[in-house]
């Protein structure tokens, strides 16, 4: 594999054409998404051509298919290295043995979306927004998938998602105000027919804010187009939640389409799961964080993986996500400071999960600490003690 990958805080690494070049691909077509899509490595054939594979991999292809499907498309693939067998990229998106384990916590709707599901599609669990799924395509597969139940057509449960149902539900509800768009990919969409869906959701007077949730930047930037950026910025206040896990993804590439879209007026925020082997030290949540800042995209979320069948191998304890916060908090920016927070299992939502910088609290003070150790007492405001000389007190004279 003809890539390099480049560690430092200043510079991107490129996914570059690699081994690709040598089957007579040139830039133009690699460059080309839509060639990016056809060419996605998807079976274990096309895995083995490209890489070695362990036992574990090369069974979890095997035996994981009727789970999540494998796809990879070639920029994200070549971000592998092939001579760790515990490359971060690597434990992303290429099946394991260990999928097919299954704990007695696990659950194949961990947030409990189905129960929230009004019509086909639309989850509504907070007052003033909802989910929509439009999709059940993504341009690659992450192992860890919350949605592995419907997304990519391999697991038991099909997709269903009815528009029409849900835009007259959207335009019945008038408290909604938000409407986030995800899936499966909605970039995975052509131009038109994702213009489409935010034509219709601008129809609706009381829907102020749209949000896409994608990782397409990240799998396959060469999506995003000066074309698609025009169409987007049309639609504002248009956000986009992007998602990436390890400082290496953030290629030139990515940062190029990242840069388009900052261009575009689109704010960027970044969603990142924990996950063990891939991002669970501070270290790498610095460099991830640093280098996403540089692209114009404020880290938002790490979540807490979700307790999706079979992932038991990716998860890390939730300690270990506010060891992460209390390595970032005092040592970077606030910026590049995302919340930890914890999807509680079963569709509680969002619970945000924070180190304790609280030692001690009465009707008078609170006892502090920062993010060296030393406490502080910030004081309670008292009732004020009225000042004969003031106006208030000399206006009934």
């Amino acid at each position: 594999m003809e890539n390099s990958i480049n560690h430092s805080n200043s510079a991107f690494n490129t996914a570059g054409i690699g081994h690709w070049q040598k089957e007579g691909i040139t830039e133009e077509t690699w460059n080309d998404y839509t060639w990016q899509l056809k060419n996605r490595i998807t079976s274990l054939n096309g895995l083995e051509k490209h890489l070695s594979l362990t036992s574990d991999e090369r069974n979890g292809v095997l035996l994981s298919g009727d789970k999540l499907a494998l796809s990879i498309t070639p920029h994200f693939f070549n971000l592998i290295d092939p001579n760790d067998h515990n490359c971060p990229i690597r434990r992303q998106v290429i099946p394991s043995i260990e999928e097919i384990t299954t704990n007695p916590e696990e659950m194949t709707d961990p947030c409990g979306e189905d129960s929230h599901m009004p019509v086909p599609g639309l989850v509504h669990r907070y007052p003033d927004r909802v989910l929509f799924l439009v999709t059940d395509r993504c341009a690659s597969y992450c192992r860890y998938c919350t949605r592995s139940r419907v997304v990519s057509g391999a697991g038991d449960q099909e997709f269903e998602s009815n528009y029409e149902a849900a835009f007259e539900y959207l335009q019945k509800n008038t408290s909604i105000r938000d409407v986030l768009l995800s899936g499966g990919d909605p970039l995975l969409f052509s131009d038109a027919k994702l213009e489409k869906i935010l034509k219709r959701l601008r129809s609706i007077d009381h829907i102020e804010f749209i949000r896409i949730g994608t990782r397409i930047p990240i799998f396959l930037p060469q999506r995003i187009t000066p074309d698609l950026c025009s169409m987007l910025k049309k639609y504002h206040p248009l956000w986009m939640s992007v998602h990436s896990n390890h400082p290496r993804e953030i290629t030139t590439e990515v940062n190029e389409a990242l840069n388009r879209l900052a261009d575009a007026g689109i704010p960027l925020g970044n969603q990142s799961v924990l996950l063990k082997g891939v991002n669970d030290d501070v270290q790498t949540m610095r460099e991830l964080v640093h280098k996403l800042l540089q692209c114009r995209v404020r880290p938002y979320y790490l979540y807490q993986c979700d307790l999706i069948t079979g992932s038991a191998h990716l998860r890390t304890s939730a300690s270990k996500g506010i060891e992460i916060i209390e390595g970032l908090r005092g040592h970077t920016t606030g910026y590049a400071i995302p919340q930890f927070v914890i999807d509680a299992p079963g569709g509680g939502g969002k619970v945000p999960i924070n180190p304790e910088y609280i030692i001690e609290r009465d009707d008078s003070k609170l006892v502090i600490r920062n993010y060296e150790g030393k406490s502080f007492i910030y004081p309670e405001p008292k009732s004020p003690v009225m000042s004969p000389l003031e106006p208030s007190a000399l206006m009934h004279e």
